[in-house]
C-alpha cells in the first residue's frame, strides 16, 4: 500500500459496496463509495484517491469502462481494478487501454482486489487463485444476469432461463435481491 491509502469504490450494488467499505476499511484504507460517473466527477472535485474499485456495469447511461477512463485522465498513477460479473475478453482488454491496472471477475474478495492494485501491465502473471466457484453462486448470477437483461420482470426472466415463473419466484425469495 502507499502513502496515499485512500480507495474509490464504484459500485452500483449498495450491498457490495457496504462490503467492500467494511473490509477495506479495516485494512486501513479510507474509502468513498459512489453509483455513478456523475458522483464520482464531483467527489474527484474535492479528493484525489490513491486506489479505485469499479464496477464494469453502472445503473444509467454510463458504463464503468466511462468511469475508468475519467479517473485515469484525472490521476495517471490512480491504481484503477475493474471488477465485473460479466467478463469478457474485449471488456478487459478495453480497461486495461483506459488505464486499469487489472480486470477481475466477480466473486474477487478484498485479498484479490489489494493483490490486483500492485499488478502493473506487463508486469508478470498474477498469482491464480485456486477458489472454486459453487454451482449455487454460479446458477444465482445467471439468475441475476438475466433478471437484469430483462429488466427485472420475474415472468420474462423465467422464459428466458427455462423455468416456470413460480420456481423462479421461490429462488428469488430464498435469496432476495437488495
Amino acid at each position: 500500500m502507499t502513502a496515499d491509502n485512500t480507495l474509490l469504490i464504484v459500485e452500483d450494488d449498495n450491498a457490495l459496496a457496504r462490503t467492500l467499505e467494511r473490509s477495506f476499511r479495516r485494512r486501513g484504507y479510507d474509502t468513498f463509495v459512489a453509483d455513478n460517473i456523475e458522483t464520482v466527477g464531483e467527489l474527484l472535485e474535492t479528493e484525489s484517491p490513491g486506489y479505485a474499485v469499479v464496477d464494469l456495469k453502472l445503473n444509467g447511461k454510463s458504463s464503468g469502462l466511462d468511469c475508468v477512463k475519467l479517473l485515469h485522465t484525472r490521476d495517471p498513477d490512480m491504481a484503477i481494478v475493474v471488477l465485473t460479473g460479466f467478463a469478457s475478453i474485449s471488456t478487459a482488454v478495453e480497461a486495461i487501454k483506459l488505464g486499469a491496472c487489472q480486470y477481475l471477475a466477480k466473486p474477487a474478495n478484498t485479498d484479490d482486489i489489494e493483490g490486483a492494485f500492485s499488478h502493473t501491465a506487463g508486469g508478470g502473471s498474477p498469482e491464480l487463485t485456486n477458489r472454486a466457484t459453487s454451482i449455487k453462486t454460479l446458477e444465482w448470477e445467471r439468475i441475476h444476469e438475466v433478471l437484469a437483461e430483462a429488466d427485472f420482470n420475474i415472468s420474462e426472466a423465467a422464459r428466458r432461463l427455462g423455468m416456470h415463473r413460480r420456481t423462479l419466484a421461490r429462488k428469488l425469495e430464498k435469496r432476495r435481491i437488495k
